[in-house]
């Protein structure tokens, strides 16, 4: 079984290693031209973590052909990829990529840890198949879902600031572009979006179809009814301080209940644990002695004398 991983690992390093040189021989002659003559400059480590990222991504790109998907899918994994944070178009690429490569992962350590012939190799390898088609999707969705609460989250922070940029005497886009700087280290998802409706509105966008863009592509809920709230406000000509600061107590509000309802569940989650796990091990401690004096008493009274 080691023998069997050991071989695994070291046959795909050596896949990897020929993909490396395969696709990207110049950037490894010049990396190799680095280390021999260096130069007074030195590169960084993000930097150099950069390169290896966009070197690995670069290998699974090329397997993305491997599968047939038609405008539709792809615009929609693209919806989804942006969603995500990943707005390179390269990104799409290498989600095809992983979905070939992932399923070739999974078969292969089935084969080389012996677990295809503990359950039976069809079902197993065909479970690999699934899984690893199937996983990357997962990952995608669950990292949407975590960007998703942290736009939420740090939406009425967002809000509050734009009022008081608003009060001071900005106009919106002015509030908006304040608030993409001032809130990039403590929110940098939101500030990453109101960026981009910045950048929308200075290339000639309206300012009504940079923020419905800003709703349709974030999927927040939360961010949709804020959008809404500030379209018809510019419309009817309302206080857009005003329905910022109402938005941001009702989003604090909704959250508060939500918490509320989070602690009010509680009991009833704590139910299962106490029923299979807790009330076994009282009874035993509770009951066992008991039943071992009774189980002597009974051996007692019946054994002949």
């Amino acid at each position: 079984m080691v023998l069997a991983i050991v071989v695994f690992f070291v046959f795909f390093l050596l896949l990897a290693s020929g993909l490396l040189l395969l696709f990207y021989k110049e950037a490894m002659i010049n990396r190799i031209n680095e280390v021999v003559n260096p130069q007074p400059k030195q590169r960084s480590l993000l930097a150099t973590l950069q390169q290896t990222g966009s070197s690995l991504s670069g290998v699974v790109e090329h397997f993305e052909n491997v599968l047939p998907k038609s405008k539709e899918e792809v615009s929609v994994s693209l919806q989804r990829l942006i969603r995500a944070g990943y707005r390179e178009e390269s990104t799409v690429k290498v989600l095809y990529g992983a979905k070939v490569l992932a399923p070739i992962i999974l078969c292969i350590l089935c084969w080389a840890t012996g677990f295809a012939h503990l359950i039976g190799a069809f079902f197993a390898y065909v479970t690999a198949l699934a899984l690893g088609f199937l996983l990357p999707d997962f990952w995608l969705g669950r990292q949407i879902k975590k960007r998703q609460r942290k736009i939420a989250r740090g939406l009425p922070d967002g809000l509050d600031l734009m009022v008081i940029c608003i009060e001071a005497g900005l106009s919106l886009d002015q509030a908006t572009a304040r608030t993409a700087e001032e809130l990039a280290q403590a929110q940098p998802e939101l500030c990453d979006e109101l960026g981009v409706v910045v950048l929308e509105q200075r290339a000639g966008r309206a300012r009504a179809d940079a923020w419905k863009n800003l709703a349709e592509r974030t999927g927040v809920e939360s961010l949709s009814n804020v959008v809404s709230m500030l379209v018809q406000a510019e419309q009817l000509g309302t206080s857009v301080a005003r329905t910022m600061r109402v938005q941001a107590d009702t989003l604090r509000t909704q959250r508060v209940q939500q918490i509320e309802e989070q602690a009010a569940k509680t009991s009833v989650k704590m139910v299962f644990p106490l029923v299979f796990f807790i009330f076994p091990a009282l009874f035993l401690v509770v009951l066992g002695p008991a039943v071992l004096v009774m189980l002597d008493s009974f051996a007692s009274i019946t054994s002949p004398h």
